[in-house]
């Protein structure tokens, strides 16, 4: 039995690892679409057609379900993806809902109305399509009322992010948090909205008091997809091993991984 997980790159580790810690004898097939990445500053139209490209490269290789770990791919690609593209028999999901279900205090899969949450305040930085999309807000708004938020495009983050470079990183970090503060200066939460972010965060944090609840989606997508599994054990496949693949360079990325990560990652060719 297997699952699969895409991202545009390196960001979906953080998902995978996190996910392997919940269930730890569940096989997934991991595919980071280095080789294309980023996905933050392309046309809707390009990331659709990359991210229908690597969720049926997972599609062949067994898997019924696959977790999109990617936050542009799921605000930008999804919903069409599984109105038009994915077959009745299998199961695309993406990190926005979990994530959104965590902070408007709902069981996972609650479709209720809307209504008023504790929460007023929430600082969303993402990449320019994931803000552009306006996806998280409409998400949010179909389950919440009255919560204001406050979206940061992060440009160039997940480039440096990729390519390993840590002093961009944090530079660009701190450029965009005082950007956000500016307009948003007491935010109750603070969301990263990019699978990717959390390999980072650290530059994030020190930016916030420590009260300042901040969420990235690795655990609370790892959590709903337990629950998601207990609920629809047919979406699980018939593999048995667990790969990571890539269409970047299989070394090159390994290196960034383990850079990134602190865990050694072996990656073989997409093909």
């Amino acid at each position: 039995m297997t699952i699969g997980v895409f991202d545009s790159g390196l960001g979906g580790l953080t998902v995978l690892f996190r996910i392997r810690e919940r269930l730890p004898d569940l096989p997934i097939i991991y595919l980071g679409d280095n080789g294309n990445a980023p996905y933050g500053t392309r046309s809707p139209e390009e990331i659709y057609q990359m991210t229908c490209r690597g969720v049926q490269v997972l599609f062949e290789k067994g898997c019924k379900l696959v977790i999109i770990a990617c936050n542009t791919a799921s605000a930008v690609a999804l919903r069409k993806m599984q109105e038009e593209w994915v077959p009745n028999d299998k199961r695309v999901l993406g990190v926005f809902v979990p994530l959104i279900e965590k902070i408007t205090e709902r069981q996972w899969g609650d479709n209720s109305p809307p209504k008023k949450v504790s929460i007023r305040d929430v600082a969303l930085f993402a990449t320019p399509s994931t803000v552009a999309s306006k996806a998280f807000e409409r998400e949010l708004g179909f389950r919440a009322i009255g919560v204001n938020v406050e979206s940061q495009p992060c440009d160039g983050l997940v480039d440096a992010i990729e390519l390993g470079d840590l002093y961009l990183a944090e530079q660009l970090v701190e450029l965009y948090v005082d950007q956000l503060l500016q307009r948003l200066p007491k935010p109750e939460i603070i969301v990263l909205g990019c699978t990717h972010y959390p390999l980072v965060s650290n530059f994030f944090h020190k930016h916030f008091e420590k009260g300042v609840q901040m969420l990235d989606h690795a655990d609370i997508v790892a959590e709903s997809l337990k629950d998601y599994l207990i609920r629809h054990p047919d979406k699980v496949g018939e593999i048995t091993d667990s790969i990571c693949l890539t269409t970047g360079d299989p070394l090159y990325v390994k290196e960034k991984a383990s850079m990134l990560a602190g865990i050694e990652v072996n990656f073989d060719k997409a093909v």
